[in-house]
């Protein structure tokens, strides 16, 4: 008799290889990845560093005595969101104990899966950029997904499951929503008793008993139910959506604007820039309108530029909204120069406010408006001819004038954040009227003004579009000029008046 059996136990084993199988095959390379992360709680980092086949997967859990019953690899399936899947797992004979096996997948692991699976490629790169003091670049350059970020903070020991401050805080500035599953997770845990993690995985969970003193109190949420509560409320991302999908603009004075206006040159390389006092005036009278609190700096040189935005980036941020920098001056491609013809490249300009240099200002926008010009070359337009030798000479003594250097190059910062206005494109010369200011400048706050004493509700990319077509129709001595914004911002920015809010 004990032959037959053996062999009916036997057939049972291989039924159920049969159907795991089918559902190694079912599963893609993303999924297999969260699987593994789900996993780390249950397996050693060896065990799952460089996995990417399912079924290699699977047989590390069945070495650890994790698959005697279908109920884990139930959960996991039902965390990545493949139900259709379990449909393989239903048989009588594990129905009767799948509400007491063990293990069990931790909430700590659901959580950070729930965030995962609601964070956009906007949202994995702000969060990149926010946590680049706590991992190295290499490591960072290395994670695609938010679960590879999470790991990297597993390891250098920024999240754990007592460890939550630096994530929460992260998300507070990506997206305020996500922050939100990490809180309502602190609080179903705060209301849970506290269990060491067992290193001994086939220990059975026990029930949680309340005494006879305690029975007309309520039992303590489960935090599975939370989740699925949440994830059924779809009027509250709704409500949210709008919050979380503009920059908040409400403090007065809604932040700091530095403009930098040079119009005398100490050397002999670089001519006077007469009308850059309009551009200084049209500015600060408008982001004075927007609410900013406007400090200008004439006539610095490249150290002295250097030296007072760093300055500037030692502010506290906390109360303000934005940042907004304005350089007027000579420039060449990827620098602008200082009163001592110096180079300041445009790098410098921004690095002393990125969240690691600045943190109040993390998730916060930072506008730069440059006014000079990226090069010695002529845009063209549909005048293909190059301007001959009359031209040229109209160029130096008439109203419009180039504010070129001599030609070199650095590229422009890609941190969360920041959007880069640049009067012209790369390697080209950008105009100034010798009267009324830069042809750029005064586009632009043409155009600012324009959206603020609207009713709609333009951001400010939809502005900087519409400066791009009106600078580039124009024909500047028969060339052309192109501006060129250079943006990683993950939100919306509307300016509006603070006057006529």
């Amino acid at each position: 008799m004990s032959g037959p059996r053996y062999k009916g136990i036997h057939r049972v084993i291989e039924m159920d290889r049969q159907k795991m199988i089918q559902i190694t095959q079912d599963l893609a390379s993303p999924e297999v990845a969260a699987l593994c992360f789900l996993c780390r709680d249950v397996l050693n980092n060896r065990d799952i560093e460089g996995v990417t086949d399912a079924k290699v997967l699977l047989n590390k859990l069945e070495e650890r005595n994790l698959m005697e019953t279908t109920q884990f690899l139930g959960q996991l399936l039902r965390t990545i969101n493949r139900p259709d899947l379990l449909q393989h797992l239903r048989t009588n004979r594990e129905d009767a104990v799948e509400t007491d096996a063990s293990p069990m997948l931790s909430n700590y692991r659901e959580m950070l899966y729930r965030i995962y699976d609601e964070t956009t490629k906007e949202n994995l790169q702000s969060m990149k950029f926010l946590l680049s003091h706590v991992i190295k670049q290499r490591k960072m350059d290395e994670c695609k997904t938010v679960l590879d970020v999470f790991v990297e903070l597993e390891k250098v020991g920024f999240l754990s499951q007592s460890s939550l401050q630096e994530l929460q805080s992260t998300l507070m500035n990506v997206n305020p929503q996500l922050a939100s599953i990490v809180e309502k997770y602190k609080q179903s845990a705060s209301l849970q008793p506290l269990s060491q993690p067992s290193t001994n995985l086939n220990v059975k969970f026990q029930d949680v008993t309340i005494s006879s003193s305690m029975s007309s109190s309520p039992a303590p949420p489960n935090y599975r139910s939370l989740l699925s509560s949440d994830a059924e409320t779809n009027t509250q991302r709704t409500s949210l959506s709008d919050q979380t999908e503009y920059y908040s603009m409400t403090h007065i004075p809604r932040g700091l604007c530095v403009i930098i206006n040079n119009e005398d040159f100490l050397g002999p390389e670089l001519n006077k820039r007469p009308g850059t006092q309009e551009d200084e005036k049209t500015l600060e009278s408008l982001f004075s309108r927007f609410g900013f609190t406007v400090i200008v700096h004439k006539n610095l040189t490249g150290e002295d530029i250097r030296t007072q935005l760093k300055t500037h980036a030692s502010r506290i941020f906390s109360m303000d909204d934005a940042l907004v920098v304005c350089v007027l001056s000579h420039g060449e491609s990827g620098c602008v120069f200082g009163s001592d013809e110096k180079k300041v490249f445009l790098r410098e300009l921004t690095q002393p406010f990125t969240s690691e240099n600045a943190p109040t200002l993390a998730g916060k926008p930072k506008l730069f408006f440059i006014q000079a010009c990226q090069g010695g070359g002529y845009q063209t337009g549909s005048l293909l001819c190059s301007p001959n030798l009359s031209q040229r000479s109209e160029d130096r003594h008439s109203n419009l004038e180039t504010d070129a250097g001599p030609i070199h190059s650095e590229t422009v910062p890609s941190d969360a954040d920041f959007l880069l206005g640049m009067a012209t494109v790369p390697e080209c010369k950008s105009f100034r009227h010798r009267l009324t200011g830069s042809i750029y400048i005064q586009e632009l706050c043409k155009q600012l003004q324009q959206s603020a004493e609207s009713q709609e509700k333009e951001d400010i990319l939809t502005v900087l579009t519409r400066v791009n077509r009106e600078v580039s129709k124009r024909d500047f001595l028969a060339h052309k000029q192109m501006p060129q914004p250079n943006y990683t911002l993950t939100k919306r920015l509307v300016l509006k008046f603070v006057d006529s809010n």
